[in-house]
């Protein structure tokens, strides 16, 4: 079976040149598609199951990273093994932490022959590895925990899924928050937020009996609160471990959350339902 990927890029005139590029580093690597925005990318990957994606961090409406969270969860890998994750960006600061990071999965605009090269070799390599031709042939599950702790680690480097590890130096104690209302603004106790969850422009922050909103963005957030005390559980919600009163998995499965104080279940996305294994 031929290898493909998928190319996500909003400026025509680089997908085009990022596809002769590829062309040239990888003959044997068929690129089906192209999308020029997140939301197609997402339809397309689903639709073709390729093996490689190539996506820009910066794309209009859904973005590379908000695209690689969502395929994360709705990929069918009874259908077909996760594919290799590969951003694609013009901004010298997220490739910079990526390196640092060890993110192998990095291009910086414009495409230079020689490092797309070096990218095309580790992906050769990790392909390979994940082969079932291999011998001894590696268990389907650990081939996909290895995929998912890849991209753990590219959409940690690039912004988008923070790593549970990494703490702030004087984490946040309280938080100047909106009533439902918008009229009041009010002092929330970091240690009374069960969880905050991310919709449209605001940040929700729910505690046992209320709902307060602020502005200020997931991803700003994070580096704030205690790691140990708050986990990431989705690309849109945080919680606070401590609150986590059982863990469920539906019949698709799923897992979801009960918090103790909330009746809502908050659902746990594929790429961090590794912190709940052993329960």
């Amino acid at each position: 079976m031929p290898l493909t990927a998928l190319i996500a890029e909003d400026e025509p005139l680089l997908a085009q040149a990022l596809q002769a590029e590829l062309a040239a580093a990888w003959p044997e690597l068929r690129v089906v598609a192209t999308a020029r925005d997140g939301r197609s990318a997402v339809r397309e990957a689903l639709r073709l199951l390729p093996q490689v994606l190539f996506f820009d961090i910066r794309m209009p409406g859904l973005d590379g990273l908000g695209a690689a969270a969502e395929l994360a969860d709705s990929w069918p890998t009874d259908e077909a093994p996760m594919p290799q994750l590969v951003f694609v960006t013009a901004y010298d600061e997220y490739a910079a932490r990526a390196f640092e990071a060890e993110a192998i999965d990095y291009v910086l605009k414009p495409v230079q022959p020689e490092r797309l090269r070096k990218t095309v070799a580790r992906l050769r390599q990790a392909l390979a590895a994940a082969a079932p031709s291999m011998t001894p042939p590696v268990p389907a599950d650990e081939v996909l925990e290895r995929t998912l702790a890849q991209w753990r680690q590219v959409l940690g480097a690039a912004g988008g899924a923070p790593s549970t590890s990494s703490t702030s130096a004087a984490p946040l104690r309280m938080i100047a928050a909106s009533d439902a209302g918008g009229a009041t603004v009010r002092m929330v106790p970091i240690d009374e937020v069960l969880y905050f969850e991310a919709a449209d422009k605001y940040l929700r922050v729910l505690t046992a009996t209320q709902e307060y909103l602020i502005r200020t963005p997931l991803k700003q957030l994070l580096p704030q609160l205690d790691a140990d005390t708050f986990w990431q559980v989705h690309r849109a919600v945080v919680v606070r471990s401590a609150a986590i009163e059982a863990v469920h998995r539906d019949e698709a499965g799923k897992l979801h959350l009960a918090l103790r104080g909330r009746a809502e279940k908050i659902p746990v996305s594929r790429l961090y339902a590794h912190l709940f294994r052993a329960m």
